[in-house]
C-alpha cells in the first residue's frame, strides 16, 4: 500500500513538472514570437521608406535637426490633417543606388532629382537639396509647409521628406512622363500632345489653379506657374508642382506685396514683375502665357524681332489684331485641331494676360469660357506689357530671379 502511495506521488509530481515544462516553453515560444513579430513590422516600415520616427514626436524630433523650421507651422499642419512620412536617408540611398547618375532625371534651382524605388515597390522622385542652392532651404520649408495641405487630382502629391546632417530631400510621386515642357517644346514630342491631350492639360491646370485659389483650406498663390511645373502622369494627366515659391493667404487677403521678386520672367505678371504685388490673378497672368505657349508648342521667349526680342504675349496680340490668330497654332495640331476652339483658347489667353488685374478673369471664369464654347467672349482691353529680354530685366531687378527649370 505504501509503495503504491509513493508511485502515485512519484507520478503526480513528474505530469506536475511536464506541465510547467510545457506553459514555461509556450510562454518562451509567444516572447519569440511576439519579438520577431515587431522586427519585421520595424523592417517593413524601414523598407516603405518610413523610419521608426514617422509618428508626430518623431517627425518633430526629426525635423527639429534644421532650427530654421518652424515648428509651430508644422505642427499645426499635423494636427489639421496634413500628413507626410519622414524617409530614413538609408532607404533613399538605397532607393536612388546612392544617387547614381542612371536615376539622375534631370537638375534645377533646387538642386538635382533623382528617379527612386522603395523596397515596397513604389517608385518615387527625390529633389535633393543642392549645396549652393541660393534658395533651397526657403523653397524646403515652404514646401513643408504648403503640400501636405493640398489634396488634388491635378496637384504633386508630396510623399515625404528626409533630413540627415546637412542633406534636405523632398520625396514625392513619381510622374512618369516627367514635365509638360519636355514634350510641348520638342519638334517630335509635342506630335504626342494632340488636340484632345491639350484641351485635357489646359482644363486639368485650371482646375488645379481653382482647387488652390478657391477651394483649399487656405488661398495659395503658386507665384511660379509654368510648363516646367506642369507635371504629367502615365495618362498625360497634369499635376502642379514646385511650390517652393508659393504665398499662403489669409481668408480676407486679396494680394499682397514683396520686395523679393521670385519666378520666372514672361510667366510675371506685370504688376508683380513691376511692383512686387501678386494676388490670384497674377496666377491667372501665368496661366495666360502657358495656354499661348500649349496652342503655339513654342517658348514664351523664342519669338524674335530683327530690332528687339518679342516674347509671346505681344506676338500673339499682333497675330490677333491682324485677324491672324490661326498663325500661332502648332503645326502638331493644325490638322486635328478645331480651328474656332482654337482661336477661342488663343481669346481666352489673351484676355488672361490683360494689363489691368481687375479686367483679368478668375480661373472660375477662365473654366467657365473653356467648357462653353456658345458663350460670348468680352474683347481684350489693351495690349500685353511687353517685357525686356532676361538680360535688361536682370538689370532692373538684381536677386535670384532666373528660369529654373524643375521638372522630374
Amino acid at each position: 500500500m505504501l509503495n503504491t502511495r509513493l508511485s502515485l506521488r512519484k507520478g503526480i509530481g513528474t505530469k506536475k513538472w511536464i506541465c510547467v515544462a510545457i506553459f514555461t516553453a509556450i510562454a518562451l515560444l509567444v516572447i519569440v514570437f511576439c519579438i520577431l513579430c515587431y522586427l519585421l513590422k520595424r523592417r517593413a516600415v524601414v523598407n516603405q521608406g518610413s523610419d521608426e520616427t514617422n509618428g508626430k514626436n518623431g517627425l518633430l524630433a526629426l525635423l527639429s535637426l534644421d532650427p530654421s523650421i518652424n515648428m509651430n507651422e508644422i505642427l499645426n499642419d499635423w494636427n489639421d490633417g496634413a500628413r507626410f512620412s519622414v524617409i530614413s536617408h538609408t532607404c533613399v540611398m538605397a532607393a536612388t543606388n546612392n544617387f547614381s547618375l542612371e536615376n539622375k532625371l534631370g537638375e534645377g534651382g533646387f538642386g538635382p532629382v533623382y528617379k527612386g524605388k522603395l523596397a515596397g515597390g513604389q517608385t518615387i522622385a527625390i529633389k535633393r537639396l543642392g549645396r549652393n542652392s541660393g534658395q533651397g532651404i526657403l523653397e524646403f520649408k515652404n514646401e513643408l509647409i504648403v503640400i501636405p495641405k493640398l489634396r488634388h487630382l491635378n496637384i504633386v502629391k508630396l510623399i515625404g521628406c528626409c533630413i540627415h546632417g546637412e542633406e534636405r530631400m523632398l520625396v514625392y510621386e513619381y510622374m512618369p512622363n516627367k514635365s509638360l515642357d519636355y514634350f510641348l517644346f520638342d519638334s517630335k514630342r509635342s506630335k504626342l500632345l494632340d488636340w484632345k491631350k491639350r484641351f485635357n492639360i489646359i482644363e486639368g491646370i485650371a482646375q488645379g489653379l481653382l482647387y488652390l485659389h478657391k477651394y483649399s483650406r487656405q488661398r495659395i498663390i503658386h507665384r511660379d506657374l509654368k510648363a516646367s511645373n506642369i507635371l504629367l502622369d502615365q495618362n498625360m494627366n497634369p499635376k502642379i508642382s514646385d511650390f517652393g515659391m508659393a504665398q499662403i493667404f489669409k481668408p480676407d487677403e486679396l494680394e499682397a506685396n514683396t520686395n523679393v521678386i521670385v519666378g520666372t520672367y514672361g510667366y510675371m505678371s506685370p504688376e508683380y514683375a513691376m511692383e512686387g504685388v501678386f494676388s490670384i490673378k497674377s496666377d491667372v497672368y501665368s496661366f495666360g502665357v502657358l495656354m499661348l505657349e500649349i496652342v503655339s508648342g513654342r517658348k514664351n521667349n523664342s519669338f524674335y524681332h530683327v530690332d528687339y526680342t518679342l516674347n509671346l504675349a505681344r506676338y500673339a496680340w499682333n497675330l490677333w489684331e491682324e485677324g491672324q490668330g490661326l498663325e500661332l497654332i502648332d503645326p502638331s495640331i493644325s490638322d486635328s485641331c478645331v480651328k474656332y476652339k482654337v482661336l477661342r483658347w488663343i481669346h481666352i489667353g489673351l484676355l488672361c494676360i490683360q494689363n489691368n488685374t481687375d479686367d483679368r478673369p478668375t480661373i472660375l471664369d477662365v473654366l467657365f469660357m473653356l467648357r462653353n464654347d456658345s458663350t460670348p467672349l468680352p474683347l481684350p482691353k489693351n495690349q500685353p506689357f511687353f517685357f525686356l529680354d532676361e538680360m535688361a530685366l536682370g538689370q532692373l531687378f538684381p536677386g535670384p530671379n532666373k528660369d529654373s527649370s524643375r521638372s522630374f
